[in-house]
């Protein structure tokens, strides 16, 4: 076969292109050669340093089982660590570890090792434990202190490996010793009440109804089962201002009526709401002529002229222990009311007063029976808190 040439027309020697294909190709080949021994070297590489590692477990694994040998034969931290030539820090490691998992095999390790050491762990938990009102941002800045700067999230999830949780705080009135005593006083002398009883009882209470918005929460740091504890609750006072009063009652049979407190509400005030509305809510419900009615320890309720004007109507007033929202199941009406109140978005002191009365004639009479079936359970409540705060 006769061989090609070519001459180009700046050179006028020519060029052997089988011979250049030829260079191309074993320049290839020779790549593919270093290519080939530089992945053997590195997979020898790598076998060997698994090797060496595998090798290093399994002493490591022969040592942990025989500091543990020693141990069950009697020998002390100090005698197994002058035999083995290992410190004595390691030693108890190692016990303290076979005692508690039963194994000297190295455990999977969930991730990550913390940055905090446990004694800043501990640290932050006992903070947030004492001072259940503190913040992250007050735990991360403690953390920085001594020297361990972490984000919000990782202070979080330690608080709630050890229960604690960031939960609203709740608001219950400040009850001082003698209020505990009479709390208790009047759950124990009530428990064994029939439920007849209950059911005679006509329920009163006021209260304000906001136009816009519900007051501000705070977080606190608490584990389960311990909302109503004294720590981990913000204290009230009775009716701290509104948009609107307005004073109601009701039974086992459904709702009475609901009166506007317009001004500022006084004794003779108070009783005018009574007249007008109390024995017409009493003969709705078809409570009878031997009704309880029940009112808290407010200066007004209590003044002499009212309680003149109920012993003139021979109606029998309940017996009330001061500071006590939680025995008093209108309660849990005023927050359904006042929830389906603010989902009608009342625009104004008219529409809301009008959308209060609406929703409270729309509250069934199964939630009020199902409230005073139920009642016994708050007084087992406060005799188990030892005349204390509830979760009513």
């Amino acid at each position: 076969m006769e061989k090609l040439t070519t001459t180009p027309f700046c050179c006028s020697q020519p060029i052997d292109i089988d011979k250049k294909k030829r260079g191309s190709r074993a320049q290839g080949l020779f790549n593919a050669v270093i290519k080939r021994l530089l992945k053997d070297t590195v997979e020898h590489s790598m076998t060997q340093q698994h090797l060496r590692l595998t090798r290093l477990t399994r002493e490591r694994r022969q040592v942990r089982d025989t500091v543990v040998k020693k141990f069950k034969a009697g020998f002390g931290y100090k005698k197994i660590s002058q035999a083995l030539n290992i410190p004595r820090s390691t030693v108890q490691a190692i016990i303290l570890k076979w005692k508690e998992y039963q194994t000297t095999v190295n455990l999977p390790r969930p991730g990550r090792p913390s940055k905090l050491s446990a004694h800043t762990r501990r640290g932050l938990i006992r903070d947030a434990a004492k001072r259940t009102m503190i913040t992250l941002d007050e735990l991360q800045r403690s953390t920085a202190e001594v020297g361990d700067s972490v984000h919000r999230t990782t202070i979080s999830r330690i608080l709630h490996k050890s229960g604690l949780y960031g939960r609203v705080a709740r608001r219950k009135p400040i009850l001082k010793d003698i209020h505990k005593k009479c709390r208790l006083k009047f759950a124990t002398s009530h428990l064994g009440d029939t439920p007849n009883m209950w059911k005679k009882v006509l329920w009163s209470d006021e209260t304000k109804i906001e136009l816009f918005g519900n007051n501000a929460k705070r977080y606190v740091w608490r584990k389960s089962k311990t909302a109503h504890h004294p720590e981990h609750t913000i204290p009230t006072v009775k009716h701290g201002g509104g948009s609107i009063m307005v004073w109601a009652c009701f039974s086992s049979a459904g709702t009475g009526k609901m009166v506007k407190i317009d001004g500022k509400m006084d004794g003779a005030k108070y009783r005018t709401i009574l007249e007008e509305n109390l024995m017409e809510s009493a003969k709705d419900l078809r409570l009878g002529r031997r009704f309880v009615f029940q009112q808290d320890n407010d200066p007004k309720h209590k003044a002499k002229s009212t309680m003149e004007w109920f012993k003139n109507k021979h109606i029998q007033v309940l017996e009330w222990p001061s500071q006590s929202p939680d025995l008093n199941p209108i309660e849990n009406l005023w927050k359904e009311l006042k929830t389906a109140v603010h989902k009608c978005s009342p625009s104004n002191l008219t529409e809301l007063e009008l959308f209060c009365k609406e929703e409270w004639e729309k509250i069934s009479v199964t939630q009020c029976a199902q409230l005073i079936e139920t009642y016994p359970k708050r007084l087992t409540a406060v005799i188990a808190a030892k005349g204390g705060a509830t979760k009513y």
